[in-house]
Order: structure tokens, then sequence, then C-alpha cells
């Protein structure tokens, strides 16, 4: 699928649903996971179009460093990312990786809380949508901040499972939850790697939906936690922002996984440099 005009508007792309039929986007390696080279308004295409035929749970993961070195080097993690349907490009450093080495020629990430805000912009009215993660307090907020944005955005239940680790009467609670409000798309805020593991681990027994497991998108876009100014993020910046922040929980992995996925991306650069002069 080739990838949208971002100038063009998303009412006017999906303004005949019906009539649209969107592939799947082609995929190039970053670090050996397979990630759609895609834009927004394909991407939030793809999404509407797998709501609308709600055959089969769709799993939808926004992938930064922290989430593909953590493939790299968990193989646990990486099995379950793979059951994934879509991986998007969520950072600007896997955007210049796959400009660089697969041709890709992305001007934008598909950052995680736009991808979110994007897609219950353009879905309709009838589309139902369920909020799973985060403290009551924080889905609170959530919610009454998107019906403000969104007056006739139908949102459906949510649930706030306990932090930490928990047993399958949870698990059964949660799908019970949404089996119960039938949503069209699942927006799942545990914060990686718990979230992919947990999507992953719960995909024979989730009801018919789109999930997407957006992360921080909840406080983000809530209010809750400062977004780094937009200079900031097109200049793969946003991860200083948000160490400054919060160093003392954030330094791990943004330092250690930055610090991974260049040495990583240096090797793969070396091998394909040596691969072309040896041919």
């Amino acid at each position: 699928m080739g990838a949208i005009a971002g100038s063009e508007r998303m009412s006017d792309i999906l303004t005949d649903q019906t009539s649209i039929e969107f592939q799947l986007p082609r995929v190039a390696p970053v670090l050996r996971l397979p990630v759609a080279i895609v834009d927004y308004a394909s991407a939030v295409g793809l999404l509407l179009a797998w709501a609308k035929a709600r055959a089969q749970p769709r799993l939808v993961a926004a992938a930064n460093t922290h989430l593909v070195t953590t493939a790299r080097c968990d193989p646990k993690f990486d099995a379950a990312i793979r059951q994934f349907d879509l991986i998007v490009p969520d950072g600007m450093p896997l955007v210049w990786y796959l400009n660089l080495l697969e041709g890709a020629a992305l001007i934008d990430r598909v950052y995680g809380p736009t991808l979110m805000l994007r897609c219950l912009e353009a879905a309709p009215d009838p589309y139902q949508h369920f909020f799973l993660g985060g403290s009551p307090e924080l889905r609170q907020r959530l919610e009454h901040e998107l019906q403000n944005r969104f007056p006739r955005l139908q949102i459906v239940q949510g649930y706030s499972p306990p932090f930490g680790s928990w047993d399958e009467s949870e698990d059964t609670a949660m799908l019970s939850a949404i089996l119960a409000a039938k949503p069209q798309f699942v927006w799942v805020g545990l914060g990686c790697p718990k979230q992919e593991l947990f999507l992953a681990r719960l995909r024979d027994r989730l009801p018919p939906a789109v999930y997407l497991a957006v992360g921080a998108a909840f406080p983000l876009i809530s209010g809750a936690v400062r977004q780094a100014p937009p200079q900031l993020q097109k200049l793969g910046l946003e991860w200083a922002f948000r160490l400054s922040m919060e160093p003392r929980r954030l330094w791990k992995r943004y330092l250690i996984n930055n610090l991974l996925f260049l040495c990583f991306s240096a090797h793969e650069v070396s091998r394909r440099v040596a691969r072309w002069f040896w041919k």
C-alpha cells in the first residue's frame, strides 16, 4: 500500500469507507523487527478498515528505540511483538533508519499519542472506544479531555488493572469487560513491554476489535504529563525532554536503550557496507 500524503484531510480520504480496501503496508526490518513503512493517514485508514470488518482481534504497536532494543535483547518479548499485525515507527530514529537503509522516504514518525487522536477524530460516530490501563483517576481525566475535544466520541466503560502483576482472575475480568462493552477500539496504556506481552499472551482469547498499545498516551493526552515541544520531537529529542522531567524513573530506559540502538544500528550499517563492497 502506498503511503497517503499527510497533507490530505482524513475526512476526504475516508468519505466512502465502504469502497476502500486497505492492504497491509510494506514492512522493513529495523534491527530485525518488521516495522511498517507507513504515515498517519494510511495507518488510520487501515485501523478503521480493521475496525469496520471486526473479523478478529488486531494488535497494533508503536515502536521506538526502547521497544526495538528490548525485542533485540529479549527473545520472549521478540516472540510476543511478532504476533502483532502492525508495528508503526513511533520514534524519529526509526524513521531515519528506515530512510537510510530501506529507502522509505518517510517525512515523519507515527507517534502513538498523535495516532490515537487522529484515529479518534476520524472514527465514525457509532464506533465505540474502551480504555484499558492507568488509574481510575487518570482514565477519568483522559476521558474528560477526549470528550471535550470530540463531543460525539463514544466511550464504553474502561478498566484499570492493579499495578504490578496480576493473576488469571484479573485477565478474565478484563476480557469479560471488553466482551460486554463490544468496542471497535481498545486503547491499552499499560506501558512497554507490559502492554505488548499482555496482548500477545491473551491474543487467542481477545474479542474482535483493534487493540492499540499506546504506552504513555494516556498521561500525555490527559495533561497529567507534559509533552515535549514539537521542535524537539522533530529532532528526535523527545527522550531528552522526558528524561529531564523524570530522570530517576526514565534514565535507564532512554540512555541505555538509545545507546544500544546506536550500537546495533552502526553494526547493521557496517554489515551492509561490507556486503556491498565484497559483491
